[in-house]
């Protein structure tokens, strides 16, 4: 049991999906999101209630979003079946907890239910609860305070529910303790594998089983369907060479962005302010410009003043007390005044004075770090921005155009590649899964083998296959699936039977090694990997086929032995020398053993009783669909 809960609540999906279907989700607009989706087609059902492929893509999308922005997965994991399976299987649990909260008649006082919620951090402001940030949230994500509160009553029940079985989690310390020395053991090994590629050359296949396993098989044997196409491509990079960008538009961006073009570099300054105040008068605006540019004044005589007469002087206290000094900033940390005057100073020059919202500005530059951009380095990259800012823009233009007329115009391409000035590509013969390759897109594919395009040789629909680029494609030509012939497969056949029968030589090689080991025979000639230390978190570059036999070996006796066959390589042997436990021998190493157990006894009662409750409710599930949906 403890192996289970460690492989899920310690793999990054199994942590991701713990916290995939949370209360703060509600703040996402799931419930404006399908309330758009129309007539959905249902993934999945329990007793009846749909669970759409909309709302399914939306959480499998939002765990993609979260593991990206952390940086943790590469997204093609995203695709294995393993994790579509497991965010399906949240969503259903949520469902019969939800239905089952209902029948119990589990209930969230309207005080619960706003506690929380003024508790939200979503919703402070200056350390309390803001409406405003209340309703302007719920505006921003499509939702009504209705909508937004009903779901999070849902979530706070189905936590309440969850949190009863945590305190189902109690075990007496020994149990707890034996557990954790198990969880947290040590031990010395040694692996050696019996190959079956050594047995190889004691293997005769003769052609009368290649025969009989072709005759066998062959109704499996298959080459399956190819086509040949054709194709026209739209795309934004395409439309560049139609664009230009005058050296005016690229000056006046550098303008309106100059805070993105900083670089590294910072100012170091100092200043004197002398301030006006809020709705100053012109009287009191002249009176500061006037006191400011005697100080002034003084400085050009003395440069070497500036720290006393900021100290006297300056009416902004935080700095005044340093002498001025408002230390090292970058671009847009500034008043943009002050800020375009310092970055234009050299180290230990003075400003004039410079006006901005606070007051009157003395600016000394007294370091300069970092590495700074200008406009002419900056050019040709602010070209490149604009160019293909203004090829999105015309791509998206032509992109309805293009649509409308690959369908209107569905039995060639030759048109529409004229109309667009592309041209049509023609492609070799490739199977369904060469050409999802191909275009790095599995609806094409799809598109192309339905019977509209395959069949009746049409125009595919105008199809993103990625950001800023659509096909539309053609079928010229078509093979059906058919069987290969023996003679196609005869030599593959020959080498997996020769395989086969070289494992069997090995295992029984193996089996028979691992008996004499265990009697206590000393055998020299095997040839052991040297010993390494492994944990349950720590393989030290052990296979998991090892790992596992590692942690299944007798260790009543040292040394242990065990084995497993290998279906793929032989038969595997593990030697296990020591076994080192931890010493629980501190107070708060009992404690985190007792809360190890009894969080992971709480998930196992937890995991339990969702699987009670799909044996007693009708779940039904969409396989066929769930294998082929992807993330639009």
């Amino acid at each position: 049991m403890l192996d289970n809960i460690r492989t899920l609540a310690t793999g990054w999906v199994g942590k991701a999906l713990l916290a995939l279907i949370t209360i703060p989700f509600a703040l996402f607009g799931i419930d404006s999101y399908l309330n758009n989706a129309g007539g959905n087609v249902s993934i999945a059902e329990v007793n009846g209630e749909s669970i759409s492929v909309k709302e399914y893509s939306f959480a499998l999308q939002n765990l993609r979003n979260r593991l990206q922005a952390e940086g943790k997965v590469d997204p093609a994991q995203l695709e294995s079946p393993q994790v579509k399976q497991m965010v399906l299987d949240q969503l259903i649990d949520k469902q019969l907890l939800t239905n089952e909260i209902k029948d119990a008649k589990f209930a969230i006082t309207e005080s619960q239910l706003a506690t929380y919620i003024t508790g939200m951090p979503e919703f402070q402001a200056n350390g309390k609860f803001s409406e405003e940030a209340y309703y302007q949230s719920l505006e921003q994500n499509g939702l009504t305070p209705t909508k937004f509160e009903a779901a999070i009553r849902t979530d706070l029940l189905s936590q309440q529910a969850n949190d009863g079985f945590g305190r189902l989690g109690f075990s007496v310390n020994s149990r707890a303790e034996h557990a954790y020395k198990l969880n947290y053991e040590k031990r010395t090994v040694s692996v050696a594998e019996i190959k079956n590629k050594d047995f190889v050359n004691q293997v005769n296949i003769d052609d009368n089983a290649v025969k009989a396993y072709y005759e066998k098989h062959k109704a499996k044997m298959l080459l399956p369907e190819k086509v040949k196409i054709e194709f026209v491509l739209l795309s934004a990079n395409s439309l560049i060479s139609e664009i230009t960008v005058s050296e005016q538009e690229i000056k006046q961006f550098y303008d309106e962005n100059i805070e993105k073009f900083q670089g590294s570099e910072e100012r170091r300054a100092s200043h004197i302010l002398i301030g006006f105040g809020v709705s100053a008068s012109a009287e009191q605006k002249a009176a500061a410009k006037a006191k400011a540019a005697g100080l002034l004044e003084a400085l050009r005589k003395n440069p070497t003043r500036f720290e006393e007469l900021a100290f006297k002087e300056s009416q902004d206290p935080g700095s005044a007390t340093k002498g001025g000094d408002l230390g090292s900033f970058g671009r847009g940390a500034m008043v943009k005044p002050f800020e375009d005057t310092a970055f234009t100073l050299k180290v230990n020059q003075i400003s004039d004075l410079v006006e901005s919202e606070f007051g009157f500005h003395i600016i000394k530059v007294t370091e300069i770090s970092g590495k700074s951009v200008d406009y002419k380095s900056l050019s040709p990259q602010i070209k490149g921005d604009l160019l293909f800012q203004k090829a999105q823009a015309k791509f998206t233009e032509k992109a309805e155009e293009f649509s409308n007329m690959v369908y209107e115009q569905s039995t060639s391409l030759e048109p529409i590649a004229k109309a667009f000035g592309t041209q049509v590509v023609k492609s070799d013969w490739f199977t369904r899964e060469e050409g999802a390759k191909y275009f790095k897109n599995d609806k094409i594919m799809n598109v192309v083998f339905s019977d509209e395009v395959l069949k009746e040789r049409r125009n595919s629909e105008a199809i993103e296959i990625s950001p800023n680029n659509l096909v539309s494609a053609r079928v010229v030509d078509y093979e059906a699936v058919k069987p290969r012939t023996y003679d196609e497969v005869k030599g593959g056949i020959k080498e997996l039977l020769t395989l086969e029968a070289a494992n069997k030589l090995a295992i029984a090689k193996g089996s028979a090694t691992l008996k004499a080991l265990q009697a206590g025979k000393n055998l020299p000639d095997i040839d052991w990997i040297s010993d390494v230390t492994v944990d349950r978190k720590d393989a030290q570059g052990l296979t998991d086929l090892s790992m596992t036999q590692v942690f299944k070996t007798n260790v009543k006796t040292l040394p242990g032995y065990s084995g497993a066959a290998d279906v793929k390589q032989g038969y595997l042997l593990v030697r296990v020398t020591d076994v080192i436990s931890p010493v629980l021998d501190d107070v708060n190493v009992k404690k985190r053993a007792t809360q190890e157990f009894t969080s992971a006894l709480a998930a196992e009662y937890l995991r339990a009783y969702k699987q009670s409750l799909r044996l007693k409710n009708n779940v039904m599930v969409n396989n066929k669909l769930l294998a082929g949906s992807t993330i639009d």
